[in-house]
């Protein structure tokens, strides 16, 4: 029988096709008591393979790989699996790249120039269920929304608009259920409606609609 803090590990999956980008993430966070790297990838399609066959709580993905690139092999991952966060950790700074990467589904995006307090920091962020942004790479999500303005979206119940801010806030159905004293139901009605009247399907692409219509901030 393993040990409570055994138990309580979080495990993760390295995705990046240079060994030596592998090998350094893992010696650092080795030392991590609450943390475990079970699997390396050397290309997105074996990440793809290890995530669905070892269901860990984090792939940490780089972007340019390969054959089947980090953005790709997230959506096949996040399309495969239940409740795996994949947090990207790469060299671009392209919002194109941040773009792509947060509709397909991920829980957090780093740049690989990061210290290595940040990457652990957000390890335990996305694995709190909420979203991480590099403060640049945030900054850019929001400047991206100022600069181009998005028609206007559609209105929001006052209730729905409560349960949006504590979605994005990492917050569980029956912990909205609870602190707006509602049913488990309708709860999911309301998530429900609010993805279908803004045409979202990613807790990140609410999470970017509720960063600009200000319900809700990002740390850095």
């Amino acid at each position: 029988m393993l040990r409570r803090e055994e138990q309580m590990k979080i495990k993760v999956i390295i995705v990046d096709d240079h060994q030596m980008v592998r090998e350094g993430l893992r010696s650092l966070l080795v030392g991590e008591k609450d943390m475990e790297v079970i699997a390396e990838a050397g290309d997105g399609w074996e990440g793809v393979r290890l995530a669905e066959k070892l269901t860990p709580d984090v792939v940490i993905m780089d972007i340019a790989m390969p054959e089947l690139n980090g953005i790709e092999a997230t959506r096949q991952i996040l399309a495969r699996t239940t409740g795996v966060r994949v947090m990207v950790l790469s060299m671009h700074s392209d919002k194109r790249f941040v773009e792509r990467t947060l509709k397909a589904g991920a829980s957090g995006y780093l740049l690989k120039d990061c210290a290595f307090e940040e990457l652990v920091r957000a390890i335990r962020t996305v694995m709190a269920g909420q979203i991480y942004l590099s403060p640049g790479i945030a900054s850019l999500v929001v400047r991206e929304y100022l600069e181009n303005g998005l028609d206007s979206p559609p209105v929001l119940s006052a209730r729905e608009r409560e349960v949006l801010q504590l979605i994005t806030e990492g917050k569980s159905t029956r912990e909205i259920s609870l602190l707006l004293h509602i049913s488990i139901k309708t709860v999911e009605t309301h998530r429900q409606q609010i993805m279908k009247k803004l045409h979202l399907r990613t807790v990140a692409e609410l999470t970017k609609y509720a960063i600009r219509e200000g319900l809700t901030t990002l740390d850095s």
